[in-house]
Order: C-alpha cells, then sequence, then structure tokens
C-alpha cells in the first residue's frame, strides 16, 4: 500500500433530508479522482467528509491507514488545497490572494508560475501593476474587477500555490467554456504528478483523463472506474458522455454558423 492513501469504508452521513451512504473507495497517493453527478447527488458532501469539515454519521474515513478523527484538526487541514463553490477573497494584491502570505513572504516566480497554469497569467500580465495590482474596489477605486471565470482562475492558482499533498476542487471550472475548462485541465495535468487530486464535476468531458472515476446518484456510488471503462459498461455513465458530447457539438456548430 501505498502512503498517504485516503479511504472510505462504508461512510454513511445523514441529514433530515438526504442521505449520503455506504461510500467506499480508495485513492491512492498520486491518484486524481474524479467525482462526478447531478446537482443534490452528494457530492460536495463526500468531499467535505474527505477533508474533516463534517464527520460521518457511520463508517470510517482513512489518511495514511489512520482514522482521521484521530487527526489534530487543525493539522490535518493544512493537508488540504482547496477550491469550494463558497469561497472568500480580501481586498490585497493578487501575489497575496495566490500567495495568502505577507508580500515579504511571496515567492513571485511561483506566483507566476500557478497564474500561467491556471490560465490567467495573460490578463495579470497586462496590468500596470502586474500581479501587486489590487483586486476589487472595496477599498481601491483603481482595484481589478474580474469575470466570474477569471476568479475561478485565480482561486484555482491560490490552491496550486499551497502545494498540499491532497487537492480537492468542487466545480472549479463551472464558469469556463468547455474549451477553456479542457486547456485548464491540461495545464494541470501536466504538474499533478505525484500530487492526490479530487476534481468534482457535471461535466464529464473535463474528467477523462483521471484515474479513476466514481459516478454518484441519490447519495450512492452506482459506477466507478476509469473513462474509458465506464464508457464499456454502457451504463448511466456513457449515457451521460454521449448526450453531454451532442450538447457541446450543437454548440459549437452554432458557433461556427454564427461566425
Amino acid at each position: 500500500m501505498t502512503d498517504n492513501y485516503l479511504e472510505f469504508q462504508n461512510v454513511k452521513k445523514n441529514f433530515s433530508n438526504f442521505t449520503l451512504d455506504d461510500i467506499s473507495f480508495l485513492l491512492p497517493k498520486g491518484y486524481i479522482m474524479g467525482l462526478i453527478g447531478s446537482n443534490g447527488a452528494g457530492k460536495t458532501t463526500l468531499v467535505k467528509l474527505l477533508c474533516g469539515l463534517i464527520d460521518p454519521t457511520e463508517g470510517q474515513i482513512f489518511y495514511d491507514g489512520i482514522d482521521i478523527r484521530k487527526y489534530n484538526r487543525t493539522a490535518f487541514y493544512r493537508l488540504f488545497s482547496a477550491v469550494f463553490q463558497q469561497f472568500s477573497i480580501l481586498p490585497v494584491t493578487i501575489a497575496e490572494i495566490v500567495s495568502e502570505t505577507t508580500p515579504e513572504n511571496i515567492d513571485y516566480n511561483k506566483v507566476k508560475r500557478c497564474l500561467i497554469v491556471a490560465g490567467l497569467w495573460n490578463k495579470i500580465d497586462q496590468l500596470t501593476n502586474g500581479v501587486n495590482s489590487q483586486f476589487g474596489k472595496t477599498i481601491y477605486d483603481d482595484g481589478v474587477e474580474f469575470s466570474g471565470g477569471e476568479i475561478q482562475k485565480l482561486l484555482l492558482a491560490r490552491a496550486m500555490y499551497k502545494n498540499a499533498p491532497v487537492m480537492l476542487l468542487d466545480e472549479p471550472t463551472a464558469a469556463l467554456d468547455p474549451i477553456a475548462e479542457s486547456t485548464l485541465y491540461g495545464n494541470y495535468n501536466q504538474i499533478s504528478f505525484q500530487k492526490t487530486t479530487v476534481f468534482v464535476s457535471h461535466r464529464l468531458a473535463s474528467t477523462s483523463f483521471c484515474d479513476r472515476i466514481i459516478l454518484i446518484e441519490n447519495g450512492k456510488i452506482c459506477e466507478e472506474g476509469s473513462h474509458n471503462e465506464l464508457l464499456k459498461q454502457n451504463g448511466t455513465y456513457r449515457m451521460l458522455f454521449e448526450t453531454q458530447a451532442k450538447y457541446y457539438k450543437n454548440n459549437l456548430d452554432k458557433t461556427e454558423v454564427a461566425e
């Protein structure tokens, strides 16, 4: 068994109107796992369980063979770099946002590398003050404002800068178009060696490069395997993938006609 693996054993989480039930899987160190399913299927709940934000009602979650409830909770949180759907960004410089530290401690070369991989460097590089530009107009009249997609890229750069052993990305590209999303994931895949990653998405094409994909519906794992394995099963995953592929193709055709 590899070090620093994550494992769910018969995990159950009860809520008043929803139950995540009998979830079991193994995520070895360095693996990239895609977690997919419709809205409300239980994806975000699973991620919160994985990083210790909430505890299971039943079952156990292990990190490196140790039940995560036995870890010091603050120390355990440091093992994760995360991009959640809910976030906050302070009105400081771009470099401070990405690095989450004070100016004298920032590795500016690392900030640049992370922004490049996240696909935001071209915009930042065109700003008068570059990474030292202030974010938002809450305090500074000349602060930089970003679109929803650009903010997602900024948050991704921040998560990559932290360089924790495990990356948790909960719908990190929902505001991006499919082409921008595919480019971003292609860049990330090039640098993700040895970094355990969980991608949460409802876009199946964005998780096709993952080592393992889990399809969750109604709080249960209904299919699990690699992209190719799941396509060969001719089940729900294949049906959803082909449906989304037709949608993207139809939109592309419409764009080409408009041009």
